[in-house]
């Protein structure tokens, strides 16, 4: 039932270059039931991440009688949801961001450069899509993968780079980071 793209606008090369880009990782799958009168029906739930590896990330879940069709589901789910995350050197966080959702909350931290990701499994998948080599994360609460994933995505939406911070303030990034290197500045010339 797939449709063929339409010529013009956002036709068949500009969507088959962006499908190449992108990096899905499978979190997680898992077999539920929905007991009926003659006994149980079987279908499959996959929880599905994907990235570029270059600041955007999507997650989404989807479910089916068969284990492709449900990562399929999936993967359209995660390609609709994606959002942008600023990077500092394109590989780190700029600042450290918690976030949660349900019971599961998660503690990201920014790291330097070489500490790679330290971070458990659903969380590793999300910041492998996205690109960032250098992090430490820990999850609190919940070791459900959905809602580790939905609280990792809170962390990351919260997360704001200088100029995005500067902008909102009607300053330069100058200003905001001059009163650091002004105070250092006078601490290197008193020693």
């Amino acid at each position: 039932m797939a449709r063929e793209p339409r010529e013009g606008g956002r036709g068949g090369r500009e969507r088959e270059r962006e499908a190449d880009e992108l990096v899905d990782k499978l979190v997680t799958i898992n077999r539920v039931a929905k007991v009926v009168k003659g006994g149980r029906r079987f279908a499959f739930a996959a929880l599905v991440v994907v990235g570029d590896q270059k600041g955007r990330v999507g997650y989404g879940a989807g479910k089916a009688r068969e284990v492709p069709e449900a990562i399929r589901k999936a993967t359209e789910r995660a390609k609709r949801s994606m959002i942008r995350v600023p990077m500092k050197e394109g590989r780190t966080l700029h600042h450290d961001v918690a976030g949660h959702f349900g019971a599961g909350k998660v503690v990201l931290r920014s790291a330097e450069a070489g500490t790679g990701i330290i971070a458990g499994g659903p969380m590793r998948a999300v910041f492998e899509s996205l690109g960032i080599n250098d992090v430490v994360a820990k999850s609190l609460g919940t070791r459900n993968p959905h809602n580790m994933v939905k609280a990792t995505f809170d962390a990351l939406t919260r997360c704001a780079s200088p100029r995005a911070v500067a902008n909102r303030r009607g300053k330069k990034v100058a200003e905001i980071f001059g009163k650091r290197d002004q105070a250092a500045g006078a601490e290197a010339a008193d020693v």
